[in-house]
């Protein structure tokens, strides 16, 4: 994933633009950068290796040479950005946050015959960020640029950039991602996260519709190409990786956690599959909101049998080394022995993506004395791979948990039933539950169903993105 703030002011917007970077560092691990930019001195940059270190450690000793009245920073789980670019259009700063699935072939297509380089990474890639501004730079001015960049990119593009006298910023084509300025007196801002923006002082101003691109300065800001009328607006941002203070499309991330606990209670009370627990516990953190939506519909008390010690460890999936990981994980786990010995546990995680973690998990509350584990997701089955943002990616559909126990029971037939798999009302999906649970440990597990997760999240189902369950575009 990845993350993104900009302000642009009347007055000094440093510190801003500094802590409103900072509040969107659940969004990533690897990369964070910022851009500023000063009438006098021009454009200061800096990029930092967050793996092992937060963003607001890297960049604390820059802040006394960064100056300016407007900039941008960033978040990254992939490149090394803001980038700066000079070309026909102007001197500008980029930052992107998406994906480009057909890199390789838009290289070729576009600069193969022009002597064109590319800056390759250390895995070889190109810069999506790179990639982004050499489509830009193909057109006469930047907004016909970005319209051509998000048209012919395979993925997703939401795009800011910083010139000597704007903001500008672009909203993916099909708008997976949020995009929301917010404004004070003094000027304004733009952002993934409303509430990073709230902290800072600005209000609420306006939100970006799919493919919108909007110009943003100290007065104000202005429409220079209008939305689209299609929207996919990805699910997760409400089941798992945004905060719970932020808002998308009007609707509050906790809330709409609580409410979708809620709804899988009552749909398992309604079918008589509540099974008989001591308590109802979320996996921390995100799982959390979503079990106390489950708890208090069900009647059953809430309870936190484990905790996560996380001031020297704050992010799970840190470090890159997955056996390192691994360990890390379980050394968060805390165990509270009086909720866990001789105990009947329902646990509500936010997602089963590789499940890697969780049957550590459920070990590791065996170990500590459990009675029973019972596993509640507050999401279908991942049954896709994530191909417009860097979430539930991998190396291989099969990696993802449902999509493996299927091959496991069915072989390649099974691999043409997944939509009758991801419904526990069919004998597939049935016998998809019993396979986890036998692997897992688990007593029962149980999936929130499409529909369910779709009342929770309140709006309009034709603009929310749902292919990592189903596979519809």
């Amino acid at each position: 994933m990845g993350g993104f703030f900009g302000a642009i002011s009347k007055r000094d917007c440093v510190l801003d633009i500094f802590f409103g970077v900072d509040y969107h560092s659940h969004l990533g691990t690897r990369r964070g950068g910022m851009a500023i930019y000063d009438k006098a001195s021009g454009f200061q940059r800096q990029i930092h290796n967050i793996e092992n270190t937060p963003f607001r450690t890297k960049f604390e000793a820059d802040l006394h040479d960064f100056h300016g009245c407007s900039g941008i920073g960033c978040i990254s789980d992939t490149d090394p950005q803001p980038l700066l670019v000079r070309s026909h259009l102007g001197l500008y700063a980029i930052s992107t946050v998406g994906i480009i699935n057909n890199a390789e072939q838009l290289v070729e297509t576009y600069f193969s015959d022009h002597g064109h380089q590319f800056m390759a990474m250390s895995s070889g890639k190109v810069n999506a960020s790179e990639l982004t501004a050499a489509l830009i730079n193909q057109k006469d001015s930047l907004v016909e640029g970005i319209r051509h960049a998000q048209e012919v990119i395979d993925g997703s593009a939401t795009i800011l950039l910083l010139t000597p006298d704007s903001i500008i910023a672009a909203r993916d084509r099909l708008g997976r991602l949020p995009v929301l300025i917010g404004k004070n007196d003094d000027g304004c801002c733009v952002s993934f996260e409303s509430f990073a923006y709230h902290k800072l002082g600005y209000q609420d101003a306006y939100e970006l519709g799919p493919q919108e691109i909007v110009r943003i300065t100290a007065d104000g800001y202005e429409t220079l190409s209008p939305a689209g009328k299609d929207m996919k607006i990805c699910a997760f941002l409400w089941t798992y990786y945004g905060y719970p203070n932020s808002n998308y499309e009007g609707v509050n991330v906790e809330v709409m956690r609580y409410r979708n606990g809620e709804i899988m209670a009552r749909d398992e009370v309604a079918q008589g599959r509540l099974p008989k627990v001591d308590y109802v516990a979320g996996v921390p953190d995100s799982g959390l909101p979503h079990a106390i939506g489950f708890a208090n519909r069900s009647g059953k008390p809430f309870a936190r049998p484990f905790v996560k010690y996380t001031p020297t460890w704050p992010r799970s999936f840190m470090p890159a080394n997955q056996e390192v990981r691994n360990q890390v994980a379980k050394m968060k786990q805390i165990p509270v022995p009086e909720l866990i010995e001789g105990k009947k546990l329902l646990f509500v995680d936010d997602s089963i993506v590789r499940g890697t973690q969780l049957r550590e998990t459920v070990e590791f509350l065996y170990e500590s004395g459990a009675e029973e584990v019972h596993m509640r997701s507050a999401c279908p089955p991942i049954m896709y791979s994530c191909k417009y943002l860097n979430f539930s990616r991998g190396n291989s559909d099969m990696d993802l948990l449902a999509r493996r126990k299927i091959q496991d029971l069915e072989g390649d037939e099974g691999q043409q039933h997944l939509e009758e798999y991801a419904d526990a009302s069919t004998e597939r999906g049935k016998c998809l539950l019993r396979s986890i649970c036998e692997e897992m440990g688990f007593d029962s597990l149980g999936y929130q169903s499409l529909d369910g997760l779709l009342e929770a999240i309140g709006i309009d189902r034709d603009k929310i993105c749902t292919y990592c369950w189903n596979g519809k575009e």
